[in-house]
C-alpha cells in the first residue's frame, strides 16, 4: 500500500477513534421522525444496476435530478447494495470470490476501481459532497450485520476497549441469499459499539439516508434498536429505511419508535402480479400511515431498467402504459415512499412526465385526515383520502378484463358533481343524461387501469 493512503487511513481511524459522545449532539427521543416529514423522495440504483454501480452512473443521475427533478421535490441519491464489493456482478451476487474493502475496524469501504474519489481512505465523502453540491441528499444501502471477513480476521471493534468482531456476533439467523455478514447480536459487549462506529463513519461522509437490508423479514428487533441508537448519537440526521418485506403489521407500533420507513413487501418488478400483489398488502398499512414513519411499496420499476440487473435483460419497464399508472396511483396515494428504479437519463419522457406530474406530488405530500382501501370481490379497488378540503378518489380495475368501478360519493364525504383528473387535467362531469347530479360515481376502466380523481369535501 502506499504510503500516502497509509497515513490517509490513520488519520482518519485516529479522528474517529477521538470523536466520543460528547463531542456529538445526540438526537431527542423521536427527533427522527421530523427527518421525513414528508415520504422521501429520490432515486436508487438498484432496479437498474444491481450490486455494480459505480461512481460517474450515481453522478449522472444526480445530475439528471438536480435538473429535471429537484424542483418537485425529488432528493434523495441512494447507492444500493455491496459497493464495497470490487468485482461483483449482475444476474446475482459473487459470493465466490469477492474481493471486499475494508478497514481497520471491520467497516466496509467504498471500492476504489468503482468509486475513484473514495481512494486515500475518503469514502464517500466526495461522492456526498458532489450531491449536496446539487442541492440533493445522499445515501446508501448496508446489510445488517457485523462483515464475516472482520470475524475471520478478529478485527477490533472501535470504542470497544479491545473487544473483536468475533465476540460480537453469532450464525443466528443469518441472511438467506447473502453471506457477507454475521448477525449482530445485542446483548454481546461492543455490540452497540460496532453499530456506532459505522454510522460515526457514515455522519462523518455525509450520509443522510440509510436503507438496512435483511432487517425486516424475519424482524430483528434488537439489531433494529441498536441501529437506531447508534443513528441517534452519530449528530447526524440520517434517514432510516428498513428492508425487505413483508415486514409484519404485528411490529407497527416498535417500527413507529425506529424506523423512518419500512417494506411492505418483497422487491417490486415490472410484472402485473407483483403490483396485484402490493394492493393486497397495502391494505394491511393504510392505519400506519404517519408522517415522519412510511410504509414503503419499495422502488419504483419504471423507465430504463435492468441495465445490470437482477432481473432479465436491459429494458424500459414491461407494466402496460396503463399498469404504471395503476403503480403510481398506489403509491401516491398511499404515500408511499416514492424511489425511483429506472436510470434516469434513458428513461422515456412517459415516465418522467409521470415523475413531474405537480398535482400528482402534491396529493402525495399533502397531510390526510383519512385513508381508505377498499378491495372488491369483483377485482376492482378503490382508494379515497382527504386532505384539507380535497378528497381524492383513485378507481383501479385490477382484473383481466375491462370492468365497471363504483363509489357511492357519501362513503368518502365527497362533492358530487364534478372531479378533476390528476392525470391528464380533465374535468370529469358526474351527471345523468338529464343533467341531474349523480350520487354514485362509476367509470368504466380498461384491464389493469385506473383513474385519480380529486373533489371537493362536503363539510367545506
Amino acid at each position: 500500500m502506499k504510503t500516502k493512503t497509509i497515513l490517509a487511513l490513520a488519520l482518519a481511524a485516529a479522528a474517529a477513534s477521538c470523536t466520543g459522545p460528547g463531542q456529538r449532539t445526540a438526537a431527542a427521543p423521536g427527533e427522527f421522525r421530523n427527518w421525513a416529514p414528508t415520504p422521501p423522495m429520490g432515486w436508487n440504483s438498484w432496479d437498474c444496476y444491481g450490486p455494480t454501480v459505480e461512481e460517474h452512473e450515481v453522478k449522472a443521475n444526480a445530475d439528471f435530478m438536480a435538473q429535471h427533478l429537484k424542483e418537485f421535490g425529488w432528493e434523495y441519491v441512494v447507492v444500493d447494495i455491496r459497493w464495497f464489493v470490487e468485482n461483483d456482478k449482475a444476474g446475482g451476487y459473487n459470493q465466490t470470490d469477492p474481493r471486499y474493502v475494508i478497514d481497520g475496524h471491520g467497516r466496509y469501504m467504498p471500492a476504489v476501481n468503482r468509486f475513484p474519489s473514495a481512494a486515500d481512505g475518503r469514502g464517500f465523502g466526495p461522492l456526498a459532497d458532489y450531491v449536496h453540491s446539487l442541492g440533493l441528499k445522499f445515501g446508501i444501502h448496508i446489510m445488517r450485520g457485523v462483515p464475516r471477513v472482520a470475524v475471520e480476521r478478529r478485527m477490533p471493534v472501535l470504542g470497544a476497549d479491545g473487544i473483536t468482531a468475533d465476540r460480537i456476533c453469532s450464525d443466528r439467523q443469518l441472511c438467506q441469499w447473502l453471506s457477507d455478514n454475521y448477525t449482530v447480536e445485542a446483548d454481546s459487549a461492543g455490540a452497540q459499539e460496532y453499530y456506532n462506529s459505522i454510522f460515526e463513519l457514515y455522519a462523518d461522509w455525509g450520509v443522510d439516508f440509510v436503507k438496512v437490508d435483511d432487517l425486516s423479514r424475519p424482524y430483528h428487533k434488537g439489531e433494529i434498536e441498536m441501529i437506531r441508537r447508534a443513528i441517534d448519537r452519530c449528530g447526524r440526521p440520517i434517514v432510516l429505511s428498513t428492508s425487505p418485506g413483508e415486514t409484519p403489521v404485528a411490529e407497527a407500533a416498535h417500527l413507529y419508535e425506529h424506523a423512518n420507513m419500512w417494506r411492505m413487501v418483497d422487491d417490486v418488478w415490472d410484472t402485473w402480479p407483483h403490483i396485484d400483489h402490493l394492493f393486497h398488502v397495502a391494505a394491511r398499512w393504510t392505519p400506519f400511515v404517519r408522517p415522519g414513519t412510511w410504509p414503503d411499496c419499495d422502488m419504483i420499476p419504471l423507465g430504463h431498467i435492468s441495465i445490470r440487473g437482477e432481473r432479465g435483460e436491459p429494458r424500459q419497464s414491461r407494466l402496460t402504459t396503463d399498469e404504471q399508472y395503476s403503480l403510481m396511483t398506489l403509491f401516491t396515494i398511499m404515500r408511499s415512499p416514492l424511489m425511483f428504479g429506472g436510470d434516469l437519463p434513458t428513461t422515456d419522457s412517459l415516465t418522467i412526465g409521470m415523475l413531474t406530474n405537480r398535482e400528482v406530488l402534491a396529493m402525495h405530500a399533502a397531510d390526510r385526515s383519512s385513508l381508505d382501501l377498499s378491495l372488491r370481490p369483483d377485482s376492482t379497488c378503490c382508494i379515497t383520502s382527504a386532505a384539507g378540503d380535497c378528497v381524492y378518489i383513485a378507481l383501479f380495475n385490477l382484473s383481466g378484463t375491462e370492468r365497471e368501478v363504483s363509489l357511492e360519493l357519501s362513503e368518502c364525504n365527497a362533492v358530487q358533481g364534478e372531479f378533476d383528473d390528476l392525470w391528464t387535467g380533465a374535468r370529469v362531469v358526474n351527471r345523468d343524461p338529464a343533467g341531474l347530479t349523480l350520487t354514485r360515481l362509476s367509470r368504466t376502466l380498461r384491464p389493469h387501469a385506473c383513474e385519480l380523481l380529486r373533489t371537493r369535501s362536503l363539510t367545506d
